[in-house]
């Protein structure tokens, strides 16, 4: 079969979609990749097809707008003027996008699309194309309600009547943007808000989750389903360094500090606090400066810290006690795939209703806003980290069951071909 797997947003977004055709590419299917522009590596390095949505999307996101947005410290109307221009821009990038999105589709007249949720023209595909294509979702609470949360933008639980509600809010305003970056092409197929705000419902609907983190609901309709967290292979063309690996065999029990993609405005502020409360609790720290939201400083103690770049997590996370993150989901869920404590720092969305379901879990204590982040806060929520014991052994044994739960790879490659 022929299959376009489209998917807009950070590299977390981005990351599900490699393995995902990688899986189906290993079956002898038809696979191509449609990121923005600065993920075509991830696509050249998996020996994937990539057709670029070009770089307007991430400049976006990186601009100081968006670092504001992401994570930094400002007055309530310098965000508010940020998020007005995030989401004028947004608005204008977006109408590129699903040209590019409706021209490559096109010209590929593929038998399955694979999208995320930044997506909007697969969405207005499925009209014509009923049971064709399959929303996949990294984060749970889209779309159909969770009677115990919220919808994941609106961050907690509210009781079931107006959790209902928030979902309700939140599909109005999909169906609002998908609408209007698709009107022109939804015009010619003669298409209504109307009708895409009842066909979402009945879109099939993949949570790319963990079910022993996330099970699936039973009041859901049978277009949901639960099939896993799925990891590829990411140290084929990667080694580490000596100092690193040496660093790790002299520092058997140490943390691991990484915030992934996410940007923020103060990253030289924020390491410095990782590392001020390190060396008052004597912890040694491996620090990822991965997308630039920590740095590593001229100078340090290369006894007590090694910083790393886009260091594969399936080579790290074994070696290393815990965890301090940002909560995206696929961080989360390898970070309890390895049986690691974890703390979460989180910056957006999905991230802070992580941070409830982890420490609710108990392999972790529950973390703080990146904006509120400070020596003082961090160094108890540190200690807990490194000293609680029971974190690790509650960690390890969601471990254990996420094991298990390989089987549903097969499922999950059967159930985008059926």
């Amino acid at each position: 079969m022929k299959f376009v797997l489209n998917s807009i947003g950070t590299r977390g977004d981005v990351e599900p979609f490699i393995t995902f055709a990688v899986f189906l590419k290993e079956q002898g299917h038809d696979v191509r990749c449609v990121f923005p522009e600065q993920f075509r590596f991830l696509a050249e390095d998996a020996e994937i097809p990539f057709s670029s949505l070009g770089s307007e999307f991430i400049d976006l996101i990186e601009s100081d707008e968006g670092k504001l947005v992401m994570g930094g410290k400002g007055s309530l109307w310098k965000k508010l003027k940020a998020y007005i221009y995030l989401y004028n821009e947004g608005v204008r990038i977006n109408k590129k996008l699903v040209q590019i999105q409706h021209d490559l589709i096109e010209s590929e007249k593929p038998d399955r699309i694979i999208f995320n949720g930044k997506s909007s023209y697969p969405i207005l595909w499925e009209m014509n194309n009923p049971g064709k294509s399959i929303l996949v979702s990294p984060i749970p609470c889209l779309i159909h309600p969770v009677h115990n949360l919220a919808h994941v933008g609106f961050k907690g639980n509210y009781g079931k009547f107006i959790n209902k509600l928030t979902y309700k809010l939140a599909n109005f305003g999909l169906i609002k943007n998908v609408g209007s970056t698709t009107k022109r092409y939804r015009i010619e197929l003669n298409v209504s808000e109307r009708m895409l705000r009842k066909n979402i419902l009945k879109q099939r609907l993949v949570y790319a989750i963990s079910p022993t983190v996330f099970p699936k609901r039973d009041y859901w309709p049978d277009n949901v389903e639960v099939m896993g967290y799925h990891e590829r292979v990411k140290t084929n063309h990667w080694e580490p360094s000596e100092e690193l690996e040496q660093f790790l065999n002299v520092n058997p029990k140490c943390l691991f500090a990484t915030f992934g993609s996410m940007l923020n405005d103060e990253p030289e502020q924020k390491t410095k606090i990782f590392m001020n409360v390190a060396r008052k609790l004597n912890i040694p720290m491996v620090i990822n400066t991965a997308a630039g939201g920590l740095v590593e400083p001229e100078s340090y103690d290369r006894t007590k810290f090694c910083f790393v770049n886009q260091v594969p997590y399936d080579w790290i996370l074994p070696k290393v006690y815990g965890v301090i993150h940002h909560g995206g989901s696929g961080t989360t869920h390898i970070t309890l795939k390895n049986g690691c404590a974890s703390l979460i720092i989180p910056h957006i969305i999905d991230q802070f209703l992580w941070n409830d379901i982890l420490s609710q879990a108990g392999v972790g204590p529950k973390g703080m806003d990146v904006t509120k982040l400070s020596e003082k806060l961090l160094t108890d929520k540190m200690e807990q980290l490194y000293n609680n014991e029971d974190y690790r052994v509650k960690s390890g044994e969601f471990a254990l069951k996420m094991k298990s739960e390989s089987v549903l790879k097969t499922e999950l490659v059967n159930y985008f071909t059926s």
